[in-house]
């Protein structure tokens, strides 16, 4: 079995016990509130802010072996530059306060998925973020354009409010095919079982973060 095949098979469950949070499905149904939508944005500001920091800290601490994940890293941070701006910017286009959001404090839930990273780069092995990677963007490619679009109807809020959810819907599809590519590149067993580590903790963590959002199972609060 190739290893990006394993990777899927071996998050498999984590992956539907993240699926499975309410407040989840509920924005894939649109059946929320723009609150909760504010909530959410809020919590994704404050984990996207910090994948910057996260890629050039795993840059640097690869051993001479792995060098060969530079070149991904340099441009993983070329895509990913100014995202969290992007959250922003839907956060006020959604009728929220952009700068409280910015200076304000994630949730527990989103600061222990945030340090739990650190902390596997630095203590662990830093090869293992590329789990945390696989997690991000194959959620987006299931839930992001689907959920915007459902959101969107329900709240009747303007395009500019999902510019976050409807980009990364489509760019990650390519980066998928980009980090297929890449994990088959892998062969050192220890970075396989870190990147698999990290990717069934990462969706735990997540379901976290998601369940940690208020919300409602109605639409309210339409724009």
């Amino acid at each position: 079995m190739k290893f990006y095949d394993r990777l899927v098979k071996e998050t498999e469950v984590h992956r539907k016990e993240l699926y499975s949070v309410p407040q989840l499905q509920d924005g894939m149904k649109g059946a929320i509130g723009k609150e909760t939508y504010i909530a959410y944005l809020s919590q994704a500001y404050h984990h996207v802010k910090h994948t910057i920091p996260y890629l050039m800290l795993v840059g640097g601490r690869l051993p001479e072996n792995r060098l060969f994940l530079q070149k991904a890293i340099a441009e993983y941070i070329e895509e990913e530059l100014g995202h969290e701006e992007w959250i922003l910017n839907d956060i006020a286009a959604a009728g929220g306060d952009r700068e409280a959001v910015r200076s304000g404090k994630p949730n527990l839930e989103t600061e222990v998925m945030i340090a739990y990273n650190y902390d596997y780069i630095m203590r662990r092995n830093p090869v293992g973020f590329f789990g945390m990677v696989f997690m991000l963007e194959s959620t987006s490619t299931q839930i992001a354009t689907v959920g915007a679009e459902a959101v969107k109807k329900g709240l009747g809020l303007p395009q500019s409010a999902f510019t976050y959810l409807t980009s990364h819907g489509s760019l990650d599809i390519k980066h998928m095919e980009f980090f297929r590519d890449l994990m088959e590149r892998i062969d050192d067993p220890a970075d396989r079982e870190a990147i698999i580590e990290v990717a069934q903790n990462t969706f735990r963590l997540f379901a976290n973060v998601f369940r940690s959002i208020p919300h409602g199972t109605e639409a309210r609060d339409a724009a």
